[in-house]
């Protein structure tokens, strides 16, 4: 699913408007979208008192749109229509039928148990003026009994960052149309627009590009497809997990776990010690592994600080390697070799290591600093963390939106690794996909684990308990 920038947005509006479909119809689609989502999350609009604040341009239109429709068709318990500009659009739709509006927000509307946003769009490029700045901040703490449903995405809002430094409403859902914008996806600006829906209202999708989207369960589900009744275990390929220095074999364990979870027909693990691994698990010594016949690299978990052969070993690679934790440090500042097929899964500060530049800063813009190193180097970078980036080395940048708080635990990394080696060994010609769903898989498990335990009680191979039920979403 790709995510439209505001310029991406207006251009595919424009494109679709040219192609026959006006905007009128656009408009009054997106208004019946808003509706749809009104009574299916919060139940007959004759229960609720329902404040509608409308500013002048479409997003205005839109949400005179919505007054007329819950007027017309539902007939609120009350409803009153708040407009913040001389003259709205479409305003006249709304007068034909006779529902009332005011330029002036009475006592009794302060009881409102729903209020819809259409205040300001995707159009802004800077702090909210007067009168709608302080309507924001009426929004914000002026109606202590409502819901508050942001049309498109919430007023004052930078559609196309993850942060605004200025004040915007804080809701409890958005109803977007078309595609997400990144404010959508990326924290903070996400988690202001509440939950999220991204409704169609005509635009086609081939009039839609971009070189960044959501990771969407239909485009990994290929990878869960039935297997073949005669395949064997030399089908799925043979990932070798090497890490795991004294002390820290438990990590490269994980990580070997992972890797047959995820489906891998052989996995090998090279650490200094092999004692409590599973025993589906092959073992080779840390100082002594072998490359061949293997099909995918996963070098870092639990590695240590001593690995001269690190570099070697890449530059002669000749499958694809994943590398983590401790190789990504043992690499901070060194070249990587060009012609390999390399998968990067940093967290901010191994990002930071890697690119000399602070974690603060890399977190500030976190999309062009995935998708520049990973155009630069040729890989694909994985910049772990709350929306983690999956950056190809073409540009294209995709946003996870699975996984949460309950995975900050220790070796939620590690099983991260083992997944993407379990999956790339599977389909190593489709490096990209076979990443992109380790990514989604690990923040589903991970998700369905915090609803069963708790958010404190997770624990890094609980993610492998969860991983079925998370696969079987993306079959179903």
């Amino acid at each position: 699913m790709y995510v439209l920038t505001a310029a991406e947005m207006r251009e595919a509006d424009r494109r679709t408007t040219q192609a026959g479909i006006s905007g009128p119809l656009l408009m009054e689609n997106a208004g019946h979208r808003v509706v749809e989502f009104l009574v299916e999350r919060y139940g007959p609009p004759r229960d609720h008192r329902i404040a509608i604040l409308c500013g002048k341009g479409n997003n205005g239109g839109d949400g005179l749109v919505v007054a007329r429709q819950l007027f017309t068709r539902f007939q609120p318990r009350s409803l009153d229509v708040i407009l913040a500009a001389e003259a709205p659009d479409n305003l006249a739709t709304l007068t034909a039928c006779g529902c009332p509006f005011t330029r002036e927000i009475a006592p009794e509307t302060r009881a409102a148990t729903i209020v819809v946003d259409a205040l300001l769009g995707t159009g802004l490029n800077g702090p909210p003026r007067e009168p709608f700045a302080g309507l924001i901040d009426l929004i914000n703490t002026g109606f202590p009994l409502a819901k508050v449903v942001a049309v498109d995405i919430p007023s004052g809002m930078a559609s196309d960052e993850a942060v605004t430094p200025w004040r915007h409403v804080r809701a409890d859902a958005t109803v977007t149309f078309t595609s997400p914008q990144p404010a959508h996806l990326l924290d903070p600006n996400a988690a202001a627009c509440g939950e999220v829906r991204v409704a169609p209202i005509g635009t086609p999708d081939s009039l839609l590009a971009s070189r960044l989207a959501a990771i969407a369960p239909a485009s990994i589900s290929r990878l869960f497809a039935p297997r073949p009744p005669s395949a064997h275990k030399g089908s799925f390929g043979h990932a070798l997990v090497i890490g795991g220095a004294e002390g820290k074999t438990g990590a490269a364990a994980m990580a070997g776990i992972a890797a047959l979870r995820a489906g891998a027909g052989l996995v090998s693990v090279a650490s200094s010690g092999s004692s409590g691994f599973a025993p589906e698990l092959m073992t080779e010594p840390l100082d002594a592994f072998r490359t061949e016949g293997k099909t995918v690299l996963a070098v870092g978990p639990g590695l240590g600080t001593n690995a001269p052969w690190l570099a070697g070993l890449i530059e002669r690679a000749e499958q694809p390697v994943v590398l983590d934790a401790d190789a990504l440090n043992l690499l901070a500042g060194k070249p990587l070799p060009k012609g390999r097929t390399l998968v990067l899964t940093p967290h901010p500060g191994e990002m930071s290591r890697l690119t000399g530049r602070p974690a603060a800063e890399i977190q500030r813009d976190r999309i062009r600093v995935a998708r520049e190193f990973a155009a630069e180097h040729e890989v694909t970078l994985v910049l772990k963390g709350r929306n983690t980036l999956v950056a190809e080395p073409c540009g294209m940048v995709h946003i996870n939106t699975t996984g949460g708080p309950a995975m900050a635990t220790g070796g939620s990394g590690d099983i991260l690794t083992g997944l993407c080696a379990g999956l790339i060994a599977q389909f190593p010609g489709d490096v990209s996909c076979a990443v992109r769903a380790a990514i989604w898989l690990h923040g589903r498990a991970g998700d369905l684990a915090a609803r069963e335990l708790g958010e404190q009680c997770v624990v890094a191979t609980d993610l492998l308990r969860f991983l079925p039920a998370a696969m079987e979403e993306l079959r179903s």
